[in-house]
């Protein structure tokens, strides 16, 4: 023996492992048979068993020490439960006693036994090498015959399950994994490590099942065109046979609600001079996607669940149903759990629709994947009207100086940053974009996010943006953003500062309103003059 030990871990074989007549020696036997080659050689053997073959393990201990003297047996306990033949029961046992054993892959080189046992704790002792768990070597044992008296010693195979011998193999697993993410972010190398597990998440929900997916968040967030290529993936993997089908339902209203959706045929209301199939129907074998889901009508959200359930629906104004096998996904700006608690949303719909619920962020939220995004709206933008736009450095430099500044809003999310690359990319000579450009738009952006009469929008438009010589944290950023705006729509500092502690003051006995709000401004370098400014 060397230096490193070698050590073999086995399940007891409840029936091929058996025997106490001297005969026994004469048939394979596969935890004895280990020990039966010359040139495998093992120090200690860790030998696995249920308590009530106890009996029979002590058996197979004496027996591997009469043909092995050298090797140490050690006996282990498990407990399977009720059932062998249960995978989550007995990976489970053989999960924790891996987890209590001390492995020294140092000093010891380990081998598993995978002979022996029912054919789950066979699996589950592959699976438990193959994640790690199980630091080893697999060595699977057979007779050499069908007649197992032939050789007792029998044949062995060593499996060894060292993945960089399949880099290829992994290699591309790996890197279809990526394309698909990649595809769902329609190319956006994004950086934020939340939205980036979120579609890792989409991704295996859409390729594995054909459940409606529920997409949050606020209006600009992407949910369409994120609901546009989860079909197209699924489309590419051979998933839906149909088409994309897209209706904001906030556009729905009365008598026509319901037309819209399930059809109706002629006559049945004024103006119903021919037959309408419907974007049910129009979606058959495809992929619906109702944004705005919360605004539907009660009766359309009953007609709806049926058609979940049942894959049929009365077309408006018929008796005979229609069947239509479509994936829903619906789309919400909404927290629907609130509409049904007001009566403006069925129960029953919402715990049919929210199986696989997603949340998608505000771009304010993922303010670090503006930069990647930049590319693809002048991408987009050149797809759009034929001619290429970019930015000069300078340019780029000072938009995301704003862009990805704490106090920037962007209320329309990815609608507001289409929006402002379309005009600067519009405006921009020859197609380069300027910091005249830049500049021109951000005056533009923070008027269109002000809301007339609204004093907490207001203040939420201030900029930092030079008054500061470093970052703060966004809560002492909000807080002074509130106090930059009241400084410059106050005449004096003293006005500024009764505005601000008008509720502190009244429990002072002596106020100096204008000393308080002078030395706040002083913890950030600022004085009231270059507020205003």
């Amino acid at each position: 023996m060397g230096s490193v030990k070698r050590v073999v871990i086995g399940l007891l074989g409840t029936k091929l492992d058996g025997g106490v007549e001297p005969n026994r020696w004469d048939g394979w036997r596969p935890s004895v048979s280990l020990f039966q080659h010359e040139e495998l050689l093992f120090d200690r053997f860790e030998l696995l068993a249920e308590q009530q073959f106890s009996h029979l393990q002590n058996r197979v201990a004496e027996d591997v020490r009469l043909v092995s003297p050298e090797t140490e047996v050690r006996r282990h306990v498990v407990d399977f439960g009720k059932d062998p033949w249960d995978l989550a029961a007995v990976y489970g046992a053989l999960h924790e006693w891996a987890r209590d054993y001390t492995f020294d892959p140092e000093r010891e080189e380990y081998w598993v036994h995978i002979t022996t046992g029912t054919h789950i704790a066979q699996i589950s002792f592959f699976l438990l090498v193959e994640a790690g768990y199980v630091p080893a070597k697999l060595i699977q044992t057979s007779p050499r015959s069908i007649q197992r008296s032939s050789d007792p010693a029998g044949r062995y195979a060593v499996i060894d399950l060292d993945l960089s011998k399949y880099d290829a193999l992994s290699t591309r697993f790996a890197r279809d994994a990526v394309e698909t993410t990649a595809f769902l972010k329609s190319g956006i190398a994004t950086r934020n490590a939340g939205f980036n597990r979120l579609i890792d998440r989409i991704e295996q929900v859409a390729l594995r099942s054909q459940a409606p997916m529920l997409l949050c968040g606020p209006t600009g967030a992407g949910k369409s065109q994120l609901a546009r290529r989860i079909f197209e993936l699924r489309k590419q993997r051979g998933g839906l046979r149909g088409s994309f089908v897209e209706m904001n339902c906030a556009t729905l209203r009365g008598d026509t609600a319901a037309s819209a959706l399930f059809g109706h045929v002629r006559g049945s209301f004024t103006g119903a001079q021919k037959d309408r199939p419907g974007l049910l129907r129009e979606a058959d074998g495809g992929l619906l996607f109702l944004d705005e889901i919360g605004e539907l009508g009660p009766d359309e959200q009953a007609m709806l669940l049926r058609a979940l359930e049942d894959k049929t629906f009365l077309p408006v104004g018929s008796d005979k149903p229609v069947s239509s096998d479509f994936q829903l996904i619906a789309g919400t700006n909404r927290d629907l759990r609130e509409s049904v608690v007001s009566g403006r949303f069925r129960e029953d719909l919402l715990a049919r629709i929210h199986l696989w619920t997603f949340e998608l962020p505000a771009l304010k939220q993922r303010r670090e994947d503006i930069a990647p995004n930049l590319e693809f709206e002048l991408e987009r933008f050149a797809r759009a009207n034929g001619k290429q736009a970019s930015f000069n450095k300078e340019a780029r430099q000072a938009f995301l100086k704003f862009a990805e500044a704490a106090d920037t809003l962007w209320s329309g999310n990815f609608r507001d940053l289409n929006a402002a690359i379309t005009r600067m990319a519009t405006l921009a000579p020859r197609g380069r974009i300027r910091v005249e450009e830049v500049d021109e738009e951000i005056a533009r952006l923070r008027e269109s996010w002000k809301r007339p009469g609204s004093t907490a929008d207001a203040v939420d438009c201030i900029s930092l943006e030079g008054l500061l010589d470093d970052e703060i944290d966004p809560f002492d950023r909000m807080q002074l953003a509130h106090v930059v705006a009241i400084c410059r729509k106050s005449r004096t500092l003293s006005e500024a500062g009764r505005e601000l502690f008008s509720v502190s003051r009244k429990k002072r006995a002596v106020t100096n309103d204008a000393d308080r709000l002078k030395k706040y401004l002083a913890k950030f370098g600022l004085d009231f003059e270059r507020c205003r400014a």
